[in-house]
């Protein structure tokens, strides 16, 4: 068990109460119980905080520990990515959507909870599907990942509510868990008895006797069926839904809520599965590394920077001046709050495209965009959309991607794929077009050829228009000549933070009026119109009338204008502005600024599982009806929603919801309509934080990404994410419309390009769902973590209509390698002294991996800041040479091979150093000490420079404050004294040093001490060595009504101290050993402890 998960779970004995299983997906709270999303988001922020604060101290910082309870807000900013709170709350709401989804999509899989004591098949998951997630992230497939990751945390928690792990005794989670080919325990025979009848209502006591002394597991049988059965003497899951639960044994084990048949012991779940989870994510993080895992999370500084470029022959203009924007913006962003997260680059031509190339490294970003070459391509178009269908699946969520081409999609039919993932990844699309509608040099022989490729840039001009709009993107038609200004232009507002305050477009040119609201937490505020012939005007809050001709007024910093796109960076003045548009032509308008108040949506509908409440729509919701949307508000503890409203991309129109707060800044909005045309999320509502109602205190936002219902339901059925290389996957799916029926056209995608095959049309009638199947096959040798991204469309007759679902497989070849790799020290070497900063330590350590394992993919460290080095030897052998200050005395190396097994191997020249440790002040009152005599003591070999003491007496002395400095003492004897009437009050006693002493046999009896008060006593600054104390002897002493206060005592260093025949009698102790052990992490978890007891 990890430290993390140990700490956890004591931190929790402080107060959880439970879970349930959930049944509504940002339901948090039920009952009083905790749900599987509260401890999924628990777990995430308590090892998210420890990773963020071991790359502080790894790079020579401070970190601090946000205040009770922890928010993914708090936590990002503690982390110091404050401007990726909206991906970190995306990332956790998809993983505690993925959780969820197991009650929905499995609700009837006992493996998938642990149900009917299908504990080791539950086991093969969890392991299974951790073995995914490390290899998919292994490929930066985040997404992916998570998803994997949400679903196994359900199966992994509901074993502590579902199994009888609590009611046998344990007080830890069972580590074993979400290791491969492990034991988990001792599981019932399918012929052995388990439980008893419930007494009526109380079934405290219905697990057999001879299960919990055996400690042997067991599990509840579950079923909806009314005419179910289950095995002679099993207990049962219980609660509402469960048929068996009348069946004898009656009642009923599951620990889900409070009110459940086990609540009493719902606490004790609760509090393991957050430790359990906190365990796998550390495990996680062990395999990825501390950034692999932020990154994974959706915790870094910037957005991801995609590049998809086309390298056809006439391309070279182009290529240039994207290499020179790339080294503009490494140059100018690296190092700052907005550096890019991952570097992404797709290159295209015809007939090729890819592959897609992602790093951390802008070094490594800047060599491939260098490596880029332009040759080839025989006719006009390119696989433009295809190079971007791999840009959005292998992307992070709420991308800016730039597409730079000079051709037509030459695979315009993946136009509704691609709409697709932009619908899922909400990512924005800028497509960089040039020479529109001009001709391409390098293959225009005749005036025929010539038209044809004049029409064709066209048709293809109007597609990037619409991926463009429907993203929130911008269509920027140049010459190539014009080319970089453009980039430049455009890149200047990539911050993670940038927000929509108003985005719109029209077809037909006209006369019309647009309002948006400025927030005084808006910065950088600018206006982006694509046009070939628009006047506009504006008018700021305070009424101040701008004409664009004048673009030195009051209201403009500045104003750009190349090709078809104009720019006006505004003075960022709070309240309503007025824009005014006249235009003969097709337009489209966007304002942006950055703000850290922005939302996140998704659209609900009422689950059709058992346990009611709420599921995500992951496609297009269904037209003709009511509709109801899920709104989390971020960036602000003091703002509100007040208004929601679904308005037209095109158009004036919109439908207004009716909004109910959640807390926590949920809000669920109700609609009766949803816009028949594409439409757009407008989100309204107030900053409290002031007791001004001026209007600079109302903001605004609007979704970039644009959504269109539908009436088909396209559903995905086989949700299993695994595809094993060379092995072909069915996966059913089913198609329903609402409209009228008829023969629907169905295609399916996936962006590797493996076979697939699937039948090309359904015949549907209204109401009535058609099913399918896609049978798909990873080529043998596809590498393991390879993710693929499964679309499937159907079209309605005529193509007016269409939905879609996409399902997210990982390639994952069969793992047999479930060791971990092996350190071995082989040396430890110190110079340490007292001055730990003018010294150092080394360690030297090999590891390696078993013989028929599959090798050391990694060795990284944590727990220290000094510098690591690795070189590979013969035999898989990697030899590790780390080196660090004695400052930083502890270091873990955290080994990792090839399928993720993670040794974490701990070295450290700590000695036994107590610094800066204050106990809390006791007091006891009616301290007196009197009539104490001390029996003739000698001390031998002191020096103290020719001075001798021979008997004396003392009596009746009150000692004031003394303070004894820089002391050195040498020969003197002392014997025969006696002490009574004693107060010693105030003692400071600072820079002594002792070395070289020897004490002789002391022997201290029948010696009876009362009513003593010792108090303010400061000790520091005190050196001992080479101490030898010879045999002492304490008997027969009685101490009462004793007070100590306030005692400090720092910096005090003892080494070389030998301490030999000690006896005390009547000593008494009472340690927690196993507790102690696991909070050996240091004082710096110590610190965290006590934040967090604050829960």
């Amino acid at each position: 068990m990890t430290k993390l998960a140990v700490l956890c779970f004591l931190l929790l004995q402080t107060g959880v109460e439970g879970f349930k299983i959930s049944n509504f997906v940002l339901n948090f709270f039920n009952g009083g119980s905790f749900t599987h999303e509260v401890i999924t988001e628990r777990a995430i922020l308590n090892v998210t905080l420890q990773v963020c604060r071991a790359l502080a101290l790894s790079q020579g910082k401070t970190f601090s520990f946000p205040p009770q309870p922890f928010s993914a807000g708090a936590v990002a900013a503690a982390c110091d990515a404050s401007k990726s709170t909206k991906s970190f709350i995306d990332t956790i709401q998809r993983i505690q959507k993925s959780n969820h989804q197991v009650d929905k999509d499995y609700v009837l899989s006992p493996r998938h909870h642990c149900d009917d004591e299908n504990i080791t098949e539950g086991h093969f998951l969890i392991t299974r599907g951790l073995t995914a997630v490390k290899a998919s992230n292994k490929q930066q497939n985040s997404v992916l990942a998570t998803s994997i990751l949400g679903e196994i945390l359900h199966t992994l928690q509901d074993f502590y509510s579902h199994t009888n792990w609590v009611e046998i005794g344990n007080t830890f989670p069972n580590a074993n868990l979400i290791k491969g080919n492990a034991d988990v325990g001792k599981i019932a025979a399918k012929t052995r008895a388990t439980c008893r009848n419930c007494a009526g209502e109380d079934c405290r006591n219905n697990i057999l006797e001879d299960i919990l002394k055996e400690q042997i597991l067991t599990s509840g049988y579950f079923s909806l069926n009314p005419f179910s059965t289950k095995p002679k003497g099993k207990c049962s899951h219980g609660g509402s839904f469960d048929r068996t639960k009348g069946i004898e044994p009656t009642g009923g084990i599951n620990k889900n809520s409070i009110d459940s048949e086990h609540g009493h012991l719902h606490s004790n779940a609760a509090s393991m599965a957050i430790a359990a989870t906190s365990e796998l994510l550390e495990d996680v993080r062990s395999a990825a590394g501390d950034k692999g895992f932020l990154q994974m999370m959706g915790l870094f500084k910037g957005r991801a920077l995609c590049f998809c470029v086309d390298t056809t022959g006439s391309m070279g203009d182009d290529i240039e001046a994207v290499r020179t924007v790339t080294s503009s913006i490494i140059d100018s962003k690296v190092g700052t709050e907005d550096e890019p997260s991952i570097y992404i680059l797709v290159p295209f031509n015809d007939p090729e495209f890819g592959p897609l190339l992602q790093t951390t490294d802008p070094d490594v970003f800047k060599s491939y965009i260098n490596s880029l070459t332009p040759n080839g391509g025989g006719d006009a178009p390119v696989m433009s959309l295809s190079g971007l269908q791999l840009v959005l699946t292998g992307a992070p969520p709420n991308s800016e991607i730039f597409v730079f081409t000079d051709a037509a999609a030459k695979d315009d039919y993946l136009k509704n794929t691609v709409l697709a993932l932009i619908e899922q990844t909400k990512s924005r699309v800028n497509f960089m077009i040039t020479d529109v509608p001009g001709l391409r040099r390098r293959r225009q022989a005749d005036n025929n050829q010539q038209q044809q490729g004049v029409r064709m840039s066209r048709a293809g001009s109007q597609l990037y228009r619409d991926l463009a709009q429907a993203s929130g993107g911008q269509a920027v038609e140049v010459t190539k000549g014009q080319l970089l200004e453009a980039i430049n232009i455009l890149t200047e507002s990539t911050s993670s933070s940038l927000v929509s305050l108003l985005q719109a477009s029209r077809n037909l040119g006209n006369s019309e009026n647009f309002t948006f609201v400025v927030d005084d937490t808006v910065k950088n505020l600018t206006i982006y119109i694509t046009r070939t012939s628009v006047d506009f005007s504006l008018i700021s809050p305070s009424g101040v009338i701008q004409n664009i001709a004048n673009t030195t007024g009051p209201s403009i910093i500045s104003s750009q204008s190349v090709g078809n796109l104009q720019t006006v960076q505004l003075q960022t003045e709070g309240g309503l502005w007025e824009l005014h548009i006249l235009s003969t032509n097709p337009y489209s308008v966007k304002v942006v600024g950055e703000s850290p108040i922005d939302f996140l949506f998704k659209f609900i509908k009422e689950s059709d599982s058992p346990f009611g409440g709420f599921d995500v729509i992951d496609n297009r919701p269904t037209a003709g009806g009511n509709a109801s949307l899920l709104v989390t508000l971020i960036g602000s503890d003091v703002a509100t929603v007040s208004e929601v409203a679904l308005v037209e991309s095109s158009g004036s129109g919109q439908v207004n919801g009716t909004v109910e707060a959640q807390g926590g800044g949920e809000y669920i909005v109700h609609f009766d309509r949803i816009p028949s045309v594409e439409f757009v999320v407008l989100v309204k509502g107030q900053i409290n934080d002031s007791v001004s109602r001026a209007s600079s205190r109302i903001f605004q936002r609007q979704s970039a990404t644009s959504i269109k219902a539908s009436v088909l339901t396209v559903t995905i059925n086989d949700l299993d994410t695994v595809l094993e290389p060379g092995t072909p996957r069915s996966v059913s799916f089913s198609v329903m419309t609402t409209g009228e029926g008829g023969s629907f056209t169905i295609q399916a995608t996936n962006d590797q390009r493996f076979a697939a095959s699937f039948p090309s049309s359904l015949l549907l009638d209204p109401g009535v769902s058609a099913n399918g199947t896609v049978n798909i096959t990873a080529p043998a040798g596809t590498p393991s973590g390879t993710g693929v991204t499964l679309t499937i469309e159907a079209v309605a007759p005529g193509g007016a209509d269409t939905n879609y679902d996409v399902l997210r497989l990982t390639v994952l070849s069969k793992v047999t390698d479930f060791t971990p790799p092996v350190c071995q020290l082989l040396s430890l070497q110190s110079n340490c002294s007292d001055n730990c900063s003018q010294s150092t330590w080394e360690v030297s350590v090999q590891v390696t991996d078993a013989a028929n394992g599959t090798g050391v993919d990694s060795v990284s460290f944590r727990e220290g800041s000094g510098t690591m080095n690795t070189s590979t030897a013969a035999d898989n052998t990697t030899l590790v040479s780390y080196v660090a200050s004695c400052c930083s005395p502890d270091v873990q190396l955290v080994a990792v091979d090839k399928v993720g097994n993670v040794k974490i191997c701990s070295y450290s020249v700590r000695a036994n150093v107590t610094e800066a440790v204050t106990t809390s002040p006791v007091t006891t009152s009616n301290a007196t000490t009197s009539n104490v005599t001390t029996s003739p003591v000698t001390t031998s070999n002191v020096k103290m420079s020719n001075v001798t003491t021979s008997p004396v007496t003392t009596s009746n002395v009150t000692t004031s404050p003394v303070t004894t400095s820089n002391i050195t003492t040498s020969p003197v004897t002392t014997s025969n004294v006696t002490t009574s009437n004693v107060t010693t009050s105030p003692v400071t006693t600072s820079n002594v040093t002792t070395s070289n002493v020897t004490t002789s046999p002391v022997t201290t009896s029948n010696v009876t001490t009362s009513n003593v008060t010792t108090s303010n006593v400061t000790t520091s600054n005190v050196t001992m060595s080479n101490v030898t104390t010879s045999p002492v002897t304490t008997s027969n002493v009685t101490t009462s009504n004793v007070t100590t206060s306030p005692v400090t005592t720092s910096k005090v260093t003892t080494s070389k101290v030998t301490t030999s025949n000690v006896t005390t009698a009547v000593t008494a102790s009472s340690t927690r050993a196993d507790f102690s052990v696991s909070l050996c992490f240091g004082f710096s978890v110590l610190s965290f402890l006590l934040q967090s007891l604050k829960l």
